[in-house]
C-alpha cells in the first residue's frame, strides 16, 4: 500500500494530466499545477514564471500579497530573458522573500524544461523553517514537467490560433473571390468578397457541392472543374486549371467571371483541397468591347471621308474629262469639308487619349459666354435653313474663369447634336444665374433622347441605335463635353423632365 501522501501526489498528477489535455485556457491551467504544486510541498504561497522574448513574467501566482507582487513584477519585467539564468531568478526571489518576511518564509524554484529549453520557473514559499528535502524538490519537479508541457502546449496552440486567424483575414481581405474546396468538391470555405460576389450569405454558400454554386449561362471558355475531375486530371502544385464565362447568380444579372483553380496535396501526394478564386473581370470585358467599338467606329467614320476625299480628287484628276468651274469648285469644297471632319475626328481621339493618360489642360481667362453663344448661333445659323437658333441670357449675366476654347467645343458638340437630331425646329440655347454657379441649356424640338439610353449617352464612344442608323459620329462629342465641364468643376446632365425634344444643361463655377 502507497501512503496516503503518495496516492494524493500520483492522483494530483493524473489529474493535471486530464487537464492538460482538456483544458485550453493555459491560464486556468497553470494556477491548478500552481496551487497544487503549494499544497503538496504544505506551502503558503507560490508563483509561476515565464521566460518570454521581452522578459520574465509572472504568468500566475497563488498566496502573494499584492503589494509584493506589484514590487516584484516591474523587477521581472526589466531582466532581459537572455541574461537572467533560473539559478539567478531563484536567488533573486530568495532574497526578496527573506527582506520581506523579516526571514520567516523559505523557497525553492524548479526550472520549466520544454524541448532542452528553460521556459520557466515555478517558486513556492513556506512559513517553516525546515529546507525542502530532496523528496520535495523531485515532486515540484514533477509539477515543473506538468507546468512546461502546459505552457507549450498553450503556446503552440496560440500560435497555430493566430495563424488561423492571420490566414482568415487574409482571406476575407481579399479583393478577388475565395472558395476552399474539398477533393470531393464541397465547398468547404468562402470569403466575404465570394459572397458579395455571389449575392447569398456565407451560411447558404458552404457545404454545397460546387457545380451547384458556379453555374454558367453558357458553355465557358476552358474546361470547368467538374470536367475536368471526370477526366481524372490531378492537380500538380505547379498545374492551375482556368475558365472563364458568365456566371449564373440567384439574382441577376449574371456576373462575367474568371476562376482559377490550384490545388494543396498532402505529404502522399493526394489533393487534400482545392483553392478557387473568383475574379471579376466586368471591367476587362468592357475595355474589349470599348477597344472593338473604337476599332469598329474609327474604321467606319475615318473611311467614309477618306473615300469622299480619294474619289472626288481622282474624277479631277481624270484626263478624259473637262470639268468646268463651278463643277471643281463643288468638289474642292467637298474635299475640303470632309477633310475638316477627318481632321475633328482626329482631334476628338486625341483629346480623349489625353483624358485617359491624365485629363485635360486648361488655359483659363474671362470669358463672357453670351457673347461666344451669339457668335456660334451666327455660325451654325449659316449652315441650317430648318431650324431656328435662339439665344437667351439675362443683362447681368457674369463673368466667368474658364479655357474660352474648350467651352466654344463643349457648345458647339451641343448645337450640332441638336441640329443632327432634330429634324426642324428651334434650337434654343438659355443661361440662369444662381448665388455660386452659372447653368447653361441647349433644347431642341427633336425626338429627344430614349430613357434606355440616358444612363449611357456622356459614356466613351456610346452612340444610340437611332444616332447610328441616321447620323455620322464616333461618340464622342458628349463624353469629351463632360469631361471639359468637369475639368472646371462644373457637372453635365440631362433635363428628364423635358416633355419634347432633349435638353442638356451643365453648370460652372462663378
Amino acid at each position: 500500500m502507497l501512503p496516503d501522501f503518495r496516492v494524493r501526489q500520483r492522483d494530483y498528477l493524473l489529474e493535471i494530466a486530464r487537464a492538460l489535455t482538456q483544458e485550453l485556457d493555459s491560464e486556468k491551467l497553470l494556477m491548478r499545477i500552481l496551487r497544487i504544486s503549494i499544497e503538496m510541498l504544505a506551502g503558503q504561497a507560490g508563483l509561476l514564471a515565464l521566460r518570454e522574448k521581452e522578459g520574465w513574467r509572472v504568468a500566475a501566482a497563488h498566496g502573494i500579497p499584492p503589494a509584493f507582487l506589484r514590487y516584484l513584477e516591474p523587477l521581472l519585467a526589466e531582466e532581459k530573458s537572455s541574461e537572467l539564468d533560473v539559478d539567478e531568478l531563484n536567488r533573486m526571489l530568495k532574497d526578496l522573500t527573506y527582506t520581506a518576511s523579516m526571514g520567516l518564509l523559505n523557497g525553492v524554484g524548479l526550472p520549466l524544461f520544454a524541448h532542452n529549453q528553460v521556459i520557466g520557473v515555478i517558486f513556492i514559499f513556506r512559513s517553516y523553517p525546515d529546507h525542502f528535502t530532496s523528496n520535495d524538490k523531485m515532486l515540484l519537479q514533477s509539477f515543473a514537467d506538468q507546468a512546461a508541457i502546459a505552457v507549450f502546449n498553450a503556446r503552440l496552440y496560440t500560435q497555430v490560433s493566430y495563424e488561423k486567424q492571420r490566414l482568415d483575414a487574409l482571406i476575407d481581405s481579399a479583393a478577388d473571390g475565395i472558395l476552399i474546396l474539398t477533393a470531393d468538391l464541397v465547398i468547404e470555405r468562402c470569403n466575404n468578397a465570394f459572397q458579395k460576389l455571389y449575392g447569398r450569405t456565407r451560411d447558404e454558400i458552404q457545404g454545397k457541392k460546387h457545380e451547384t454554386i458556379i453555374r454558367w449561362v453558357r458553355k465557358p471558355d476552358g474546361s470547368t472543374l467538374e470536367e475536368a475531375d471526370a477526366k481524372g486530371w490531378t492537380f500538380p502544385m505547379s498545374a492551375y486549371l482556368y475558365v472563364e464565362g458568365d456566371l449564373q447568380r440567384p439574382e441577376p444579372p449574371p456576373l462575367p467571371v474568371g476562376i482559377t483553380y490550384a490545388s494543396l496535396l498532402d505529404s502522399s501526394g493526394k489533393i487534400r483541397n482545392i483553392i478557387a478564386t473568383v475574379r471579376d473581370i466586368t471591367r476587362f470585358r468592357t475595355a474589349d468591347e470599348i477597344k472593338s467599338t473604337f476599332i469598329s467606329i474609327v474604321s467606319h467614320e475615318l473611311k467614309t471621308p477618306v473615300a469622299l476625299i480619294k474619289g472626288y480628287a481622282s474624277t479631277l484628276r481624270r484626263d478624259d474629262a473637262s470639268w468646268d468651274k463651278a463643277i471643281v469648285q463643288d468638289s474642292l469644297a467637298v474635299i475640303e469639308e470632309e477633310a475638316d471632319r477627318l481632321t475633328q475626328m482626329i482631334e476628338d481621339l486625341l483629346d480623349a487619349s489625353r483624358l485617359q493618360a491624365g485629363g485635360i489642360r486648361l488655359n483659363r481667362s474671362d470669358i463672357f459666354l453670351p457673347d461666344l453663344v451669339e457668335r456660334l448661333a451666327a455660325r451654325f445659323q449659316t449652315q441650317t435653313d430648318r431650324h431656328q437658333i435662339i439665344v437667351v441670357f439675362p443683362v447681368d449675366y457674369p463673368v466667368i474663369l474658364g479655357d474660352e476654347t474648350r467651352i466654344e467645343q463643349v457648345f458647339i458638340n451641343l448645337i450640332s447634336n441638336a441640329i443632327k437630331y432634330s429634324e426642324k425646329g428651334e434650337i434654343r440655347i438659355s443661361g440662369t444665374v444662381h448665388s455660386e454657379q452659372v447653368v447653361v441649356t441647349v433644347s431642341d424640338e427633336g425626338t429627344g433622347i430614349d430613357p434606355h439610353d440616358l444612363p449611357h449617352i456622356f459614356d466613351r464612344f456610346y452612340r444610340a441605335d437611332i444616332a447610328v442608323k441616321h447620323t455620322k459620329g464616333a461618340g464622342l462629342g458628349l463624353y469629351l463635353a463632360r469631361a471639359i465641364i468637369e475639368a472646371h468643376g462644373g457637372r453635365i446632365w440631362v433635363d428628364p423632365q423635358s416633355s419634347h425634344g432633349a435638353k442638356i444643361c451643365f453648370s460652372l463655377p462663378r
